[in-house]
């Protein structure tokens, strides 16, 4: 390093930016379906709905572009992208080859403390099953599966699996309105194996929890046929 290259001593900030945190909440509206597929965005009604600038509205609908969840077009109007088949699919393959070798470690590491919190989890799942409450069980899933990661010894697989997963979000949310029960059961599954110390069964287990989206696509673009893009899964 040059010893002439002088740098300001940066300020610890406890929360995030006010760009990060419109990028959050447009983030989380989107792959909840609360922004739907299609739905048209203005730079000047997000700044006045959350009372900031348009400047951080700006980044973030920039940062949502890059990730393929906004179309924006000079002179016209922002778009929600369609979901893209293809996009899920990539997604799911990436996700699987992660999430397949983490509950491979796990099914070695993890302790009874461990899978208490898991099986924590699972009951609260169980609930939300009961309960009708999508939004909550989508929330405790994604809860399990980073629970695994975190404890397996691989949060860092989690890191990796946020960045890449948004396009099964959205998928997995509209499944979510005849899947729940089954998805629960996979989990149960998956705890089981993981319990039971087998490495095999659990990489199954998850494996086939994943690939699931596979069968199931096809049923969620019939009855949603407006949010997909035309390409083919």
């Amino acid at each position: 390093m040059s010893d002439s290259l002088q740098l300001p001593v940066l300020r610890q900030v406890d929360r995030p930016s006010v760009a990060d945190q419109v990028f959050g909440e447009l983030h989380r509206q989107v792959l909840s379906l609360e922004l739907k597929p299609g739905a048209k965005l203005s730079e000047v009604e997000v700044a006045r709905q959350m009372g900031v600038s348009r400047q951080p509205v700006r980044d973030a609908f920039y940062r949502l572009s890059k990730l393929g969840f906004l179309l924006i077009r000079p002179q016209r109007a922002t778009t929600v992208t369609l979901i893209s088949s293809e996009a899920v699919m990539q997604a799911r393959f990436i996700r699987t080859a992660l999430e397949v070798e983490t509950v491979r470690a796990g099914a070695k590491s993890l302790t009874d403390a461990d899978l208490d919190v898991l099986r924590g989890v699972l009951e609260r799942q169980k609930d939300a099953v009961a309960a009708g409450d999508r939004s909550a069980f989508h929330q405790l899933d994604d809860r399990f599966h980073k629970e695994i990661c975190d404890r397996s010894g691989v949060g860092f697989a989690w890191d990796l699996i946020l960045e890449n997963k948004g396009h099964m979000d959205r998928v997995r949310m509209l499944s979510l309105a005849f899947a729940s029960q089954t998805a629960f059961n996979d989990h149960v599954a998956i705890f089981n194996a993981l319990k039971a110390r087998d490495e095999l069964q659990a990489a199954e287990a998850m494996r086939q929890h994943l690939s699931r989206i596979r069968e199931q696509i096809d049923r969620i673009r019939a009855d949603n046929h407006d949010f997909f893009a035309g390409d083919e899964a």
